[in-house]
């Protein structure tokens, strides 16, 4: 084999890597062992590859376009849009046009001759298009990590999932929850997976068992109404129901009324202000978190505090809450707590550390973190 066949996919073959392995390797560039990087060079030198400067620098040439790959599910959700729009912003501010990739992905090949970079939102490992984007040949960044055996992304930009899972227990705990729930989605992504382990690991740490029911990642409404219909007839003493999708509160709420449950007071007190008079039973720390004081000892099965677990009939109160912010919390009767992950912002800052990488302004394996809010409001009995 002559130098002049000896291809990138050739010294791939024969070293046993991807394509895209084999171009880090020889630029010094991605994320590669170095083992890895050298075995590559070895096999590259016995063949006798020798790079294409023209083909080089055609390749490194400006499309002037990255390429946005999103969940399936995202055309229906408040959030996404918003991302979408954030990042579209970003990126047209260093003269980057965004073309929206179609869920199923296309060819890694035929995509990198049309951009520069991809951005790839919430990447599921069960989501097949996903590895082909990683393995592109063009800079990639992830919102949130990606948690499959294909390779890493160029950069990253994620959110504290745990921490704002545990602000919002902390939260219904603090406004007299003692038996809350958690409407978890299905799926492997960063964030579902993060927010069930958050909350086994939560009631671990509290001694409160937290009652987990999965949902789909993008639960409906009705979906979610179906399953809160059934989470309290199978244990009515669950006293706060915290639905992770984005835009499923509102049948949370909808199956609360069917069964007479009133929203914004907890079980625990009985009403709002009942729960407000005894926080001086509950001591804080002043920044939203119930020192040692908020929890009873002595209760009922199930029910710290002297509840039995027969708790929940008509009238009884729920706390509801929601992991994701939008137009459907806002808007409901009450409306909802919820956190508020920023998503344009969100978005923006996706393309920000995309365009700063092909800028040469950050480097590859970049990790950046994106802020959240918890916004507190009628639905645990907090002020709007």
């Amino acid at each position: 084999m002559t130098s002049r066949t000896v291809t990138l996919l050739d010294v791939a073959r024969a070293a046993g890597v991807s394509k895209s392995t084999v171009s880090d390797a020889l630029q010094g560039s991605g994320r590669v062992a170095e083992a890895t990087r050298d075995r590559v060079r070895a096999v590259a030198e016995e063949l006798g590859y020798r790079p294409n400067s023209a083909a080089r620098r055609l390749r490194r040439a400006s499309t002037g376009a990255v390429g946005l790959h999103l969940p399936a599910t995202a055309t229906r959700l408040d959030y996404y849009m918003n991302l979408a729009f954030g990042a579209v912003e970003r990126a047209q501010e260093d003269g980057l046009d965004m073309v929206l990739l179609a869920p199923s992905g296309a060819a890694g090949g035929r995509i990198a001759s049309r951009v520069d970079g991809l951005l790839v939102i919430d990447p599921e490992p069960g989501d097949s298009a996903v590895p082909g984007l990683l393995d592109a040949g063009v800079p990639v960044v992830t919102g949130e990590r990606y948690l499959g055996p294909a390779t890493g992304p160029s950069g990253a930009v994620v959110c504290d999932n745990a921490a704002s899972l545990t602000a919002l227990l902390d939260h219904v705990t603090e406004r007299g929850a003692r038996r809350p729930a958690l409407l978890a989605p299905s799926g492997s992504s960063a964030w579902a997976t993060a927010l069930r382990a958050t909350a086994g690991s939560w009631g671990r740490a509290h001694g409160v068992a937290v009652t987990l029911r999965t949902v789909p990642f993008a639960a409906t409404p009705a979906e979610a109404e179906a399953a809160t219909r059934a989470l309290l007839a199978a244990d009515p003493a669950v006293d706060a129901v915290i639905c992770a999708p984005d835009g499923s509160a509102p049948g949370v709420l909808r199956a609360a009324a069917a069964l007479g449950r009133k929203v914004g007071a907890s079980s625990a007190c009985g009403t709002t202000s009942a729960c407000e008079a005894s926080g001086a039973n509950r001591a804080s720390d002043g920044n939203g978190r119930t020192g040692e004081g908020g929890r009873s000892e002595g209760g009922g099965p199930g029910r710290p505090g002297g509840t039995d677990a027969a708790a929940g009939p008509v009238g009884a109160g729920l706390l509801v809450a929601s992991c994701v912010d939008g137009t459907a919390t806002r808007g409901a009767e009450p409306p909802v707590t919820a956190v508020d992950l920023r998503p344009a912002a969100y978005g923006r800052a996706c393309a920000e550390l995309l365009c700063d990488i092909l800028a040469d302004r950050a480097a590859p394996d970049t990790v950046r973190r994106h802020s959240w809010s918890l916004e507190t409001r009628a639905s645990t009995g907090s002020p709007g």
